[in-house]
């Protein structure tokens, strides 16, 4: 006869203490029963923090509601709001801007990222320590990140331009990362590139250490040159890693607020205003609650939609 352990012992316990009536009732659930008594939190929670704020804010696209008049009578204007929004040049002003950051940080994060995880993977003396080096960035809050960049990029005593100017040969004075209309995209561009080129990297670095040391072999047996080894065995393989790498970046930059935020709040003028700053001022400077729900709902619909197309692709190249 096996010997009970301290556990069974003070389930027997529990199981004595339970009232008869209470015993039975328990004895009568099923698994699945028991299996949505342990789920049912986290799905009212779930309910209550993501469902209900997405369907109230659908009902206030629709209505004419103001935040800061919560007394004053909410009118049903239909799809006025949508309209109104889809015929504004400034919001396609933002998307702009929104789209042109977008696109610029995921190819010289996935060109820059994919290339240090190359490098690292040859594992090469003291690689271990370039690749935490590498990932501080990451580690850093976007608040701190860009309160530190745009010290970096004062035209006086900031290091970014005295580094420019060490090549350059210009006046380091004479120009300002985030005070030109022409460098301050650009300005965002370097520091969200910067903070977030390792997470590439490890996704990068994570698909490079999982192809087989065997077809690699079998290349080398065929006298595959190493060019043809990295374009035919190499790229191939990492690529579902790569447009992984690429679906998370997107989504994360197409909402980017806080770095843009403390780096020049989408000045000089609006040639930095991203659709998130634009959808900020609307609802919590103009109070405009309405009008601004309908512009979420329309990039929620933008972004999921472009994400659906992107996820069908990505799973095809996995299929091949």
């Amino acid at each position: 006869m096996a010997r009970s352990t301290p556990i069974d012992r003070v389930a027997h316990r529990a199981a004595a203490a339970t009232p008869p009536h209470l015993r039975a009732r328990v004895r009568g659930i099923s698994d699945r029963a028991v299996a949505w008594v342990f789920i049912a939190p986290t799905i009212a929670l779930l309910l209550a923090i993501n469902i209900f704020p997405l369907l109230w804010t659908v009902y206030l696209s629709f209505t004419n509601y103001r935040a800061n008049r919560p007394n004053r009578e909410v009118e049903w204007v239909g799809t006025r709001n949508y309209e109104r929004v889809l015929t504004d040049g400034d919001i396609w002003h933002t998307l702009q801007v929104t789209a042109h950051f977008v696109c610029w940080t995921l190819a010289l994060q996935v060109l820059i990222g994919f290339t240090l995880a190359w490098l690292i993977n040859r594992n090469f003396r003291g690689h271990g320590f370039w690749t935490t080096v590498i990932v501080l960035p990451m580690m850093l809050s976007p608040a701190v990140v860009g309160n530190f960049w745009t010290f970096l990029y004062q035209p006086q005593i900031g290091l970014f331009n005295y580094v420019v100017a060490f090549f350059s040969g210009v006046d380091p004075s004479s120009f300002s990362m985030i005070g030109s209309v022409h460098l301050a995209p650009w300005a965002i561009i370097i520091v969200d590139t910067w903070m977030w080129t390792p997470f590439v990297m490890l996704i990068c670095l994570a698909g490079l250490r999982s192809i087989p040391e065997y077809l690699y072999e079998a290349a080398e047996v065929d006298r595959a040159s190493p060019t043809r080894q990295f374009w035919t065995i190499t790229v191939p393989m990492v690529l579902p890693f790569l447009m992984l790498a690429v679906l998370f970046r997107g989504i994360e930059n197409f909402k980017m607020f806080d770095l843009v935020v403390e780096l020049t709040s989408g000045g000089p003028g609006s040639v930095t205003e991203l659709a998130s700053i634009n959808l900020k001022r609307e609802a919590f400077e103009k109070w405009r609650t309405g009008y601004a729900s309908a512009f979420a709902i329309v990039l929620f619909v933008t972004v999921f939609g472009l994400a659906s197309i992107y996820v069908k692709a990505l799973n095809r190249v996995k299929d091949r």
